[in-house]
């Protein structure tokens, strides 16, 4: 049973919040548009900043009610789980540090949740958040998005149909170069946050997109990890006490094995997320920065370049695309996926409708629990020596 009032919503709208966010901010916005664009949702209220000169001034920049803009996130999960036309979920998309206590105070005045990765600074605030939401029968999101990329999508089902076979290697990279510099000397408000482990955490680089690997190879292949030994460093900047560049390799309980890297000092690259899945009959290759087309190589047969949108694709992944072939889709879209199937999972939810392991198609507070505990294992591994830690 879901608490909180069934008033709230007129017909097939949902009303948001969004905590984070003032002017200037990059992920909150990508969330803020994702969550829009389908028309299922409006954003109602905010707290856009600690500053709350900040929020008033994004507010009005967005239209919204002065009434509805906020101190704080006590403040408005508060206010806002008072008011009959209260907001059905709320958007958390602030630095790492504050995840977990305003997705708490929102849980606990029955709203529901869609946050950030990672889910919280460790895996005890984590698992908190888990079962508080099991508790109250809310909804929480962990925006995971490249899950919701539509070729990934085919990969996955491919997968499930034995199509490459058993799969016995996975090498997954994410190289980035932008903090090659000590960029948070020169003013980067992204690099003054996460490279502060008062903010970002135990990891800045596997934690940011090391994280992504863990997510999306767990989606794809529906492997689960064993065991792990990582070894972080810190380049790019004198003093820094967070990594910047990491080597992971992983078994799996069914016996395969794994590589990741995920650097941020990798100069001359922009987001080159890449995962390659070997199996037993043949290999699937993803690149984000082309992310329509998925590269297919089988025993026997010429290597095939599928791509999005095309009749090929099985029905699950065909219908996460919004346009024709040819047209390139990117990271808003998959925003918009993860929010279209979070809103309509919550639609249906409160018309005391059964939801389906379909409609419940995204990262979960269980899925971002996990990923915290990918962070922290990968951290204790490198702190005892690069060993090899249990992931359970």
């Amino acid at each position: 049973m879901i608490e909180g009032k069934e008033t709230r919503t007129r017909s097939g709208v949902l009303r948001f919040g969004l905590v984070g966010g003032a002017s200037g901010s990059f992920i909150a916005d990508v969330h803020r548009k994702g969550a829009l664009f389908d028309g299922q949702a409006e954003l109602a209220a905010g707290c856009f900043s600690s500053k709350y000169e900040r929020t008033l001034e994004t507010g009005e920049k967005l239209g919204l009610d002065q009434e509805r803009l906020y101190r704080d996130h006590n403040e408005m999960a508060q206010k806002e789980a008072a008011r009959e036309d209260g907001i059905d979920f709320v958007i958390i998309a602030t630095p790492n540090h504050m995840h977990y206590p305003a997705a708490k105070a929102f849980l606990e005045n029955g709203i529901h949740v869609m946050c950030d990765k990672p889910l919280t600074l460790t895996v005890e605030e984590a698992e908190e958040l888990a079962q508080l939401a099991e508790k109250k029968g809310l909804l929480f999101g962990v925006t995971y998005v490249y899950s919701q990329c539509a070729a990934l999508k085919q990969a996955q089902t491919m997968i499930r149909n034995g199509d490459i076979g058993d799969i016995q290697v996975v090498v997954a990279e994410y190289p980035q170069g932008w903090l090659a510099t000590p960029a948070e000397h020169e003013g980067n408000k992204q690099a003054a946050w996460r490279t502060d482990p008062s903010k970002a955490g135990v990891s800045n680089c596997v934690g940011d997109i090391g994280s992504h690997i863990e997510n999306t190879v767990a989606y794809v292949t529906g492997l689960e990890i064993e065991e792990l030994c990582a070894r972080l460093d810190s380049f790019g900047g004198e003093g820094r006490a967070l990594d910047t560049n990491a080597h992971i390799l992983v078994r799996y309980k069914n016996g395969a094995v794994g590589n990741y890297w995920c650097s941020q000092v990798a100069v001359g690259y922009d987001n080159g997320f890449t995962v390659r899945i070997f199996g037993t009959k043949g290999t699937i290759e993803w690149r984000q920065e082309s992310p329509n087309y998925l590269t297919v190589r089988k025993l026997g047969e010429p290597v095939q370049i599928l791509s999005r949108g095309n009749p090929y694709f099985y029905p699950a992944a065909a219908q996460m695309s919004r346009i024709p072939a040819g047209h390139p889709e990117g990271y808003y879209e998959m925003f918009a996926n993860i929010y279209l199937k979070f809103t309509t999972a919550l639609l249906k939810l409160k018309q005391g409708q059964q939801l389906t392991p379909e409609d419940l198609d995204f990262a979960d507070v269980k899925a971002g629990a996990r990923g915290v505990r990918f962070i922290h294992k990968c951290v204790e591994s490198h702190k005892k020596g690069s060993v090899w830690v249990k992931f359970d």
